[in-house]
């Protein structure tokens, strides 16, 4: 294994810097504030040097929150912000403002799988937002749940070819129901098709619904199935910290992980898995 791993999600929340609405009502133990500094022996543990933070609200102040931690943190070396993409002419002046010349700001993601319509990122204020990023090389997280978002992604792709797109947690493959692989693996299979499309192995835990029993052999033929199509290059990996703590924890999130990778791989591909890919999509200066 590498001895320098990307942890290319992880999550915190503070409800006195930005409002979570999706938390509101949650009686699990997410809702209370989550700092990095919690994650500090974590991460080490799980051999992780360097991490990127990922947005969790629809909100500036999430944002802001984040880029102040990555520049007090000595390993946090990039940020997923949010931006109003539906206001094309806010995010040019906000990326005019400093946001594209951030050191820390990396990408772009929206909450769309809380949105009613699956089709959000269709709207034409979207799609010129979209193209900004692409413009300015920032790349776009898709935190999708349902097929349905992976033929959204494809039609962004179609409008915006030269955006560049991870799926968050593999677009929820079917891991619960232990389809192989469905119309999930159909859609997923086209979009490898796309070399701006990538992969990014994270919340599978949770996503096998099984929060308590799941194993690293439950999650790997569809770490597999993205190995095989996706390739060595354009596939990396996130621990998707604190959602991890509801199916078992960050350290055993990686120790499956890095199973999985140490018997899909060789050395060389898992270097780029764990590290490369990742410094390389997101344009880390590390």
């Amino acid at each position: 294994m590498p001895d320098r791993i990307v942890d290319t999600h992880v999550h915190i929340w503070n409800f006195s810097r930005s409002e979570y609405p999706w938390l509101r009502g949650d009686t699990s133990i997410l809702n209370r504030n989550y700092e990095l500094s919690e994650l500090e022996s974590g991460r080490k543990a799980a051999g992780v040097t360097e991490g990127v933070l990922v947005q969790a609200a629809n909100n500036m102040e999430d944002s802001c929150w984040m880029l102040t931690n990555a520049a007090a943190s000595d390993w946090i070396t990039g940020v997923v912000g949010w931006l109003p993409l539906q206001d094309p002419v806010a995010v040019a002046r906000l990326l005019e403002d400093g946001y594209a010349a951030n050191p820390w700001f990396k990408g772009v993601r929206h909450l769309i799988h809380d949105e009613a319509d699956p089709r959000w990122l269709l709207q034409e204020t979207v799609l010129e937002s979209l193209g900004l990023l692409a413009s300015k090389g920032l790349p776009y997280d898709l935190v999708g749940v349902h097929p349905e978002h992976i033929l959204t992604a494809l039609k962004v792709a179609e409008r915006n070819p030269a955006l560049r797109m991870v799926f968050d947690h593999l677009n929820q493959p079917p891991i619960a129901s232990g389809e192989r692989f469905g119309r999930w693996g159909e859609l997923m299979k086209e979009a490898a098709l796309h070399e701006n499309f990538f992969a990014k192995i994270s919340g599978l835990g949770t996503a096998s619904k099984n929060f308590s029993g799941w194993k690293a052999a439950d999650l790997e033929p569809y770490v597999g199935f993205v190995a095989q199509h996706f390739g060595e290059d354009r596939c990396f990996c996130g621990g998707d910290w604190p959602v991890s703590l509801l199916a078992g924890g960050y350290e055993q999130t990686w120790v499956a992980y890095r199973e999985i990778i140490g018997r899909l791989l060789g050395v060389h591909a898992q270097e780029k898995w764990l590290y490369q890919n990742a410094v390389r999509y997101y344009k880390l200066a590390i």
